[in-house]
């Protein structure tokens, strides 16, 4: 049994290494792109199959984000990043239950032994891609709000000189935005790297019967932690518009 904390590399293209959450990430986008194309391509007024299970899933998203965010300017700019968080954490949490995923690969040498390096992983169980994913969500958070109440406006949030008091709260508040990158990424790599490593090690000791309900688990907090991240960026967007007094 080989469980790696880091992605480990397939192979290189120009020198340039392609791990195997890339590749994982790479094919299931494309699965994505093909799902929505065949969902979408005959465009009826009432939706059946596959078209209404997306536009089910569109439609969630989409009233969630107009609940949370009461400016319809701010949450119609907003809602096709907070669809694509979404749908591509959701869809990367669940890929990597699918059978296959960390049991299919290619022996390599090791410290002197063989070890599996398994050809597809997770996206989220590479800690690179939830940091950017976190990054990503971080400056947007920025930009909606300076763009909503001005540059002047949204640094008194953090530059505060009317008061010694106001000007520590500020400090924090900066400090905070910082915080939120590594909040937002070991979260979501925390949980979804755990639950791979518990069905590993379960599967491991008790195949076939016993790693059955915490599948069913690990699709509840797939679910859950592809909402979570959702919320909490639509959270600090709404936070972000709100002026300093």
């Amino acid at each position: 049994m080989n469980i790696s904390i880091n992605a480990e590399t397939l192979f290189e293209i120009g020198g340039f290494p392609i791990t195997n959450s890339m590749l994982a990430t790479s094919l299931f986008v494309i699965i994505l792109a093909i799902v929505t194309f065949i969902g979408t391509r005959k465009m009826k007024s009432h939706p059946k199959g596959l078209q209404n299970a997306l536009e089910m899933v569109v439609e969630m998203i989409h009233n969630l984000t107009h609940n949370i965010i009461d400016n319809n300017k701010v949450a119609k700019v907003v809602f096709p990043l907070i669809a694509t968080f979404f749908i591509f954490i959701i869809a990367n949490n669940w890929a990597g239950l699918i059978p296959g995923f960390g049991s299919i690969g290619i022996y390599e040498m090791k410290e002197g032994h063989q070890v599996l390096v398994p050809l597809l992983r997770s996206a989220n169980a590479d800690l690179n891609t939830t940091i950017m994913l976190a990054l990503v969500s971080v400056i947007v958070i920025q930009v909606v709000g300076i763009g909503v109440i001005g540059l002047k406006s949204y640094s008194k949030k953090f530059f505060n000189f009317s008061s010694p008091i106001l000007f520590f709260v500020g400090i924090l508040e900066l400090i905070s935005e910082f915080i939120k990158i590594i909040s937002f990424s070991f979260r979501l790599f925390g949980n979804v790297f755990a639950g791979e490593v518990l069905l590993i090690v379960i599967t491991a000791l008790v195949p076939y019967i016993l790693p059955m309900p915490f599948y069913g688990l690990e699709l509840f907090v797939g679910f859950i932690q592809a909402l979570v991240f959702m919320m909490l960026t639509l959270v600090f967007i709404k936070m972000a518009t709100v002026e300093a007094h």
